[in-house]
């Protein structure tokens, strides 16, 4: 649970590493090697033994790509990680470049002529290979599909794979049993014609089986794959010994368990049978198995990922509960800020320990739902910088401090930003921070249509921002779970289009900012969810909007009021006077004094 500031990676990596890599292809008659941040489950937060691209890089970060060639190489990193990866991989063995836009089938095309490069199909999606191949393909160049991954050939001391048992996600968070669940989607199973899918989330599993894990850092996940098959009746492949005796009863006799490594060999026998599979989200591998089985592949997406995604009364009612309880712990966490940071002694690593203190005091916290981004002056531009005792620096007067947090409830996962002054902030500062306030209370008022998704209503938080050349490189809202990843598919509020409508029940974060580099960074993020279609007087259709779940003040000495409309005070002052009606009464009375002035009407 507590968050290691001592952090992996770095350039070293690189240059330990590279050779033995480029080594183990030599040995292959390979000419490169394609390593994606990603594993056997398209995990977002991987376990250390799949942290294949820090081992070959040094790069943390939560999304990239690398591109080994035997005298050349490549990391491939999108909006957030532009600081970042100057300070993680060396730059004399890596080219930066940029993972948006085609980035990296544009770099092959450039530089695969005549070669042969490597990959393994455990880790890279059809649909997302397709690009890749064709890159390859229309320079001369060829991919090739692995048996063995090589770095993991080259990787000494390689970290043991996760062994946490799975645990019952209680029927009263769920809001609905596995038997239910499994009957709903083998009727979609049904539905598509399909004998079975094969689910290779482990969101989706712990989801459908009412379960949780322990394998994935920061989320509550199990490694595991599943089919589930027409009947409802469902397959589980995964280590045996993470399965108790309880959870084995709350299966009951229609959940069969089967160890990871028999996987291959049900597919094998899956001879002309119609099988579902997510072409974005299962790997190349099992396609490919399948093919070879002479199996009928179903090319569809999960479809456990929507209900997932759709909240029932039960889950809303739990993030609910969540997020007044860790609104408890940040709002003490920012009157302790405003209280002790004033005189410099404070860093990002003791804020965010401090932090952490005050979620573990709740008696209910899990593990934080990603480790904290704790940011000062020039470090919180750097969009997801993941503090370290190398990097920490001090809460300066005149700076500003981002912290970027969440918690893992048994009953929400939660997900805030706030951005502090550390002392008086300057003109730039406030002018800034308030038109991305506008741009929060924008997307958080806004009603919507039915079918409306959230590319729709993306500009919405950038309006204001943009009307002074301004505007940032990360997406506006993300998806998030019921106790489980803090980020979620398939919505989204973005600038990338998308053909996911936003539903009742979705929670989504609204997290409009702006980075000036090796100056501050600005984030304002709530989360909230899709309300059910109402009328509004005088209108003619129904809509649909937000509902704020996050409860902690903004911070009032960013705010230039004159820059607001009044629409936007009232909204404002409104969110203020329900976090000071629902956290005052539940902290002591210097919180609480603090409080009444924090939510002072502006």
């Amino acid at each position: 649970m507590i968050q290691n500031f001592d952090v992996q990676g770095g350039p070293d990596y690189g240059r330990r590493n590279l050779p033995k890599l480029r080594a183990a292809l030599s040995e292959l008659g390979l000419d490169g090697f394609i390593i994606p941040h990603a594993d056997e489950y398209n995990n977002e937060y991987l376990p250390d033994c799949n942290e294949r691209l820090m081992w070959a890089t040094g790069f943390t970060g939560s999304a990239g790509a690398a591109v080994v060639l035997s005298d050349k190489a490549a990391m491939f990193i999108d909006g957030r990680y532009t600081l970042q990866v100057r300070t993680q991989v060396d730059g004399d063995l890596f080219a930066y470049e940029q993972l948006e836009n085609g980035g990296m089938a544009n770099w092959l095309k450039a530089n695969s002529a005549g070669r042969t490069i490597g990959y393994d199909p455990k880790l890279h999606s059809p649909d997302a290979l397709a690009h890749l191949e064709k890159a390859v393909d229309s320079a001369g160049g060829k991919l090739r599909s692995l048996g063995a991954n090589p770095l993991d050939q080259a990787w000494t001391n390689r970290p043991p794979a996760p062994t946490a048992e799975l645990t019952v996600h209680l029927l009263g968070l769920a809001g609905q049993s596995h038997a239910d669940k499994r009957k709903q989607i083998a009727k979609a199973v049904q539905d598509k014609g399909a004998d079975a899918a094969l689910i290779t989330a482990p969101a989706s599993i712990a989801w459908l089986l009412n379960v949780r894990g322990g394998d994935v850092m920061c989320s509550p996940l199990p490694l595991a794959s599943l089919i589930v098959n027409s009947d409802a009746s469902v397959e589980l492949f995964i280590d045996p010994g993470k399965v108790t005796d309880k959870v084995r009863r709350h299966f009951g006799n229609q959940v069969s368990i089967s160890g990871e490594d028999e996987l291959a060999e049900y597919l094998g026998g899956l001879s002309n049978k119609t099988i579902m599979l997510d072409p974005a989200g299962s790997s190349s591998f099992m396609f490919e198995t399948l093919k070879t089985a002479g199996a009928n592949i179903i090319r569809a997406a999960d479809p456990i990922a929507l209900p997932k995604a759709c909240k029932n009364p039960s889950e809303i009612a739990g993030a609910v509960a969540a997020h007044v309880r860790d609104g408890v712990a940040v709002t003490q966490f920012l009157h302790w800020l405003a209280t002790v940071a004033g005189d410099g002694s404070v860093d990002e690593i003791s804020a965010a320990q401090k932090l952490e203190a005050f979620r573990v005091a709740t008696g209910k916290l899990k593990d934080l739902s990603f480790e904290s981004i704790s940011g000062a002056g020039s470090n919180g531009a750097i969009v997801h910088y993941r503090v370290s005792t190398a990097t920490a620096k001090k809460l300066e007067p005149g700076s500003l401090y981002l912290i970027d947090s969440g918690g893992q409830y048994v009953d929400g996962t939660t997900d805030i930003t706030r951005t502090i002054p550390i002392g008086d902030p300057d003109r730039e500062m406030i002018t800034t921070f308030t038109l991305v306030l506008k741009g929060h209370i924008a997307l958080s008022r806004v009603r919507f249509p039915e079918g409306t998704t959230g590319h729709a209503l993306d500009a919405l938080a950038r309006m204001s921002l943009w009307a002074h050349g301004l505007d940032y490189d990360h997406g506006t809202g993300h998806g998030v779970g019921a106790y489980l990843g803090v980020h979620e598919g398939p919505q989204r509020i973005a600038k990338t289009p998308s053909s996911v409508a936003l539903e009742p029940g979705m929670i989504v974060s609204n997290e409009p900012g702006y980075y000036k580099t090796d100056a501050f960074g600005i984030r304002i993020e709530n989360l909230q969810y899709v309300t059910e279609p109402a009328p509004i007087k005088g209108g003619e259709r129904d809509m649909m909007g937000f509902h704020t779940l996050t409860l902690a003040p903004i911070e009032r000495k960013l705010i230039d009021k004159d820059l607001l409309s009044p629409t936007e005070i009232n909204w404002l002052n409104s969110y203020h006077k329900r976090v000071l009606e629902e956290i005052g009464p539940l902290v002591d009375y210097k919180v609480t004094t603090w409080l009444i002035k924090a939510c002072a009407e502006i």
